[in-house]
């Protein structure tokens, strides 16, 4: 992977431990300081996504046309000055629930910036062979940190008080911002294509690579190109209703099992800890999957079983019966997710051109966020009317439903060759 390649990989392996030793930072800070009911640290969670989402709308093409690195230090340090101030109020007693509602959709800007621009860096550091194999790395690197970091993050909170987690998420942005900072491999700048005449016909040319204001109508640029690609559009549906149904099942099962269920705190962290290490496991098989049976298929077959296990969650019992019941499905879906993640981010970035990469993923980012947000709040709703077991079966019966937005058959090369500007 060299030098640079090592580089990012440990810089995304200290950020992720970060986040998810901060997992559900916010709403805890926000009922054991401010003593916030959960219609407010609902609306904290789907309103930091919500609007964040649309504030970084303009980002795609702004960023598309900068250098990739010095964004992705940027957004690194954008995060943790962000964070760092929560702490900082907490100890002068001026913490508020607007505060922590303003640092998360700060956050929320920056992740999707940060993650647009990595895309983009990633695709032009290394050579195609290897982007399954980096992208595999990376997930079986965020499953590592999703085992390790809520369990050590409440350690923390418990040891050293509510805002601990906050601080350490902070620090890890700071030590990812290092790591990018001290990759040497040179990123040339980004041109408009479509100013090259311009540019060439110009006599003064001083100044010619800055990049202009972004337009109106480049704003919606990724959505275009997304919509208009026969093998993207689908996968774009699909991940949106997907992942939005999926974390709406989480809140809803939290309020189960820790409330009519009757089950331990270190119980339920137990049981989304243990199975993460089935996501090691898939994401470990993804590349020979993809070489045995070819990446549409991996694609296809996983997509379809990561859709199968939720379901199950609406069956949940009390005692050992239902924690393992949880634990089995837990493991069905992150095995699915952990061979699932890695080809599917291979797979867009191969079908996306270089010049619209950024574009692309904030596109997709913005519009994931946003289909979370509002599912989540549905499915509260819908929740409060009937309970959380009801909602969790209508929302695991909607999952069943999202592979039909697959791609059935993989792309024709023409039609591949078709979708490129």
């Amino acid at each position: 992977m060299g030098a640079g390649g090592g580089l990012l990989w440990g810089a995304y392996g200290i950020s992720a431990l970060g986040t998810w030793l901060a997992f559900d930072a916010f709403p805890l800070i926000a009922v054991l300081v401010l003593h916030s009911g959960p219609v407010a640290v609902s609306a904290l969670a789907a309103a930091g996504l919500a609007v964040g989402a649309v504030a970084a709308v303009p980002l795609g093409p702004w960023l598309e046309f900068r250098r990739k690195r010095p964004v992705m230090v940027a957004t690194d340090l954008v995060r943790c000055a962000a964070l760092l101030t929560i702490p900082v109020a907490y100890l002068l007693d001026a913490l508020t629930f607007v505060h922590l509602l303003t640092v998360s959709v700060v956050v929320a800007v920056a992740d999707i910036a940060f993650r647009a621009a990595s895309g983009a860096f990633i695709k032009s550091l290394l050579p195609p062979e290897e982007l399954l194999l980096v992208n595999a790395r990376f997930e079986s690197t965020n499953w590592t940190a999703i085992m390790l970091g809520p369990p050590l993050g409440g350690a923390m909170v418990g040891l050293f008080g509510p805002v601990a987690t906050v601080l350490a998420d902070a620090a890890s942005y700071l030590l990812s911002a290092a790591g990018l900072r001290a990759i040497t491999v040179h990123e040339p700048h980004p041109a408009r294509h479509e100013d090259t005449k311009t540019l060439e016909d110009s006599e003064d040319t001083k100044g010619a690579h800055a990049p202009s204001r972004p337009r109106v109508r480049e704003l919606f640029d990724g959505w275009r190109f997304i919509l208009g690609d026969p093998a993207l559009r689908p996968l774009f549906g699909n991940t949106i209703l997907y992942n939005g149904l999926l974390m709406a099942v989480s809140p809803l099962l939290a309020v189960l099992m820790l409330g009519p269920l009757g089950f331990a705190p270190w119980q339920y962290g137990l049981a989304f800890a243990l199975p993460s290490v089935s996501g090691l496991v898939g994401s470990r098989l993804a590349r020979g999957l993809v070489a045995r049976f070819g990446q549409h298929r991996v694609l296809f077959t996983t997509g379809v079983l990561r859709a199968c296990w939720p379901l199950g969650l609406a069956f949940v019992r009390p005692g050992v019966p239902g924690l393992v019941l949880v634990v089995l499905v837990e493991c069905g879906v992150i095995t699915s997710c952990g061979v699932f993640n890695p080809v599917f981010a291979t797979y867009r970035l191969e079908r996306t051109p270089a010049d619209r990469v950024v574009r692309t993923l904030s596109a997709w980012s913005v519009s994931t966020k946003l289909g979370t947000a509002a599912l989540t709040a549905l499915s509260g709703l819908l929740a409060g009317l009937t309970g959380p077991r009801t909602a969790i079966g209508a929302a695991g019966l909607l999952l069943l439903a999202t592979p039909l937005l697959l791609p059935r058959r993989a792309p024709r090369p023409q039609a591949l060759a078709e979708s490129r500007p």
